[in-house]
């Protein structure tokens, strides 16, 4: 297994919000990316608290030598998820200037050839099988409520005015409900982890393109890609590569 990531601030922010954390170990590979919100620092703080969160909860509670089925990893990673949404909370709740402050969250551990996706907000995540590039998770946006309801389409959903409106984010609740998914991950399959400052400026046809052409260099043909469409976010991204 391969694993690339790369972060970058984007050509119009003056602070890079975005965090993500990689740790492999003997039984598993864990990926966390997080995009954070809120005030000056809020963002930042959230996201790096988030992803260290998870990655400390799943290192202390990942039991060694046992034989993990389904349903207890995908309980682990929302308990871990869980955790990290009463971090993020808790240090809001005490201080001020952090008030409001909250991270989207998207969490792959990879065991025994699944991918264990945890998901909350609207950074997303993309299993590229073949020739096909298929998103895994769903938006917690307010537009893609209005897709689900058939009041939009989904070409309008992509520039529509309250694009970032998010629906669920980490941190802005004492309690959340993250979506937990299991996907196969077979031998040459590829998972795309990354924030919205990619699929805001990049079109998912031209990322896969950019992805199947060279899949070494891909993140940071893409970061520059983005930037030169405009960069207008902090760009984040994981690749893994079976």
């Amino acid at each position: 297994m391969k694993i690339y990531a790369k972060t970058d601030i984007g050509m119009q922010r003056k602070m890079n919000q975005d965090a993500y954390c990689i740790s492999k170990e003997e039984e598993y590979a864990l990926c966390v990316l997080a995009d954070g919100m809120g005030g000056y620092t809020g963002g930042e703080i959230a996201s790096n608290l988030a992803a260290m969160s998870v990655d400390k909860y799943i290192k202390e509670n990942f039991i060694k030598d046992k034989d993990y089925n389904r349903e207890e990893l995908q309980e682990l990673i929302k308990k871990a998820i869980e955790y990290a949404n009463f971090t993020v909370y808790e240090k809001a709740k005490h201080e001020e200037e952090l008030d409001q402050m909250g991270t989207t969250l998207e969490v792959c551990l990879i065991y025994n050839n699944r991918a264990f996706i945890g998901h909350i907000g609207d950074s997303r995540i993309y299993r590229i099988r073949q020739d096909i590039m298929r998103k895994i998770t769903v938006d917690h946006s307010y537009v893609q409520k209005l897709v689900k309801e058939g009041k939009i389409t989904k070409e309008e959903a992509e520039n529509h005015p309250k694009k970032n409106m998010l629906m669920k984010a980490l941190g802005c609740e004492l309690r959340i409900e993250p979506d937990v998914t299991v996907k196969g991950f077979q031998e040459g399959d590829i998972i795309l982890i990354c924030s919205d400052g990619l699929t805001n400026m990049i079109p998912e046809q031209e990322i896969y393109n950019i992805i199947k052409e060279n899949y070494e260099d891909a993140a940071e043909n893409l970061i520059k890609r983005a930037n030169e469409l405009g960069g207008n976010d902090n760009i984040t991204i994981i690749l893994i590569k079976n």
